[in-house]
């Protein structure tokens, strides 16, 4: 069972409202998962200084920039980090162990007592931006072909 904050009546929270209900929930959490969640938070903020942070999905924390980075669920025996795009990022020190079957999402499943690499976690989502502004910079390039008139001949 998630244990993720209640969503807003509005639908997603961004900018500092959802920084401050990611606060409270990992105050919330007394226990190793708020101070994990807190780790991969300031992991995540120190890479990427104009991240997004955002509420999602009943509540759950999610990291944007040009498009969802990942999210941070906390389940009781786990702390979940879902890469939206990781399977199509290389992951050298083999962060990922979580739903690997897919051919979109990439997990890392965090365990009570499991060590984060620091840096290879940064790597990692310091590409996830880098191949979401490149998917954007392809899609607005696309648009912006499509919507070009041809020239007659």
């Amino acid at each position: 069972m998630s244990t993720s904050l209640p969503a807003s009546s509005t639908g997603p929270v961004s900018g500092p409202e959802a920084s401050a209900l990611i606060d409270a929930r990992i105050a919330s959490l007394d226990d190793w998962r708020g101070a994990m969640l807190a780790r991969v938070r300031a992991l995540i903020r120190e890479a990427l200084p104009a991240v997004v942070e955002e509420l999602k999905w009943r509540g759950t924390p999610v990291w944007s920039q040009d498009g969802i980075l990942c999210t941070g669920e906390t389940y009781k025996a786990v702390v979940k980090l879902t890469f939206a795009h990781g399977a199509a990022l290389a992951d050298p020190a083999g962060l990922f162990n979580a739903s690997l079957e897919g051919s979109t999402r990439r997990a890392i499943d965090l365990h009570v007592g499991d060590a984060l690499d620091g840096a290879a976690f940064q790597a990692l989502v310091q590409a996830a931006a880098q191949r979401n502004a490149q998917a954007r910079s392809a899609r607005k390039s696309a648009s912006q072909a499509k919507a070009k008139p041809r020239s007659e001949a």
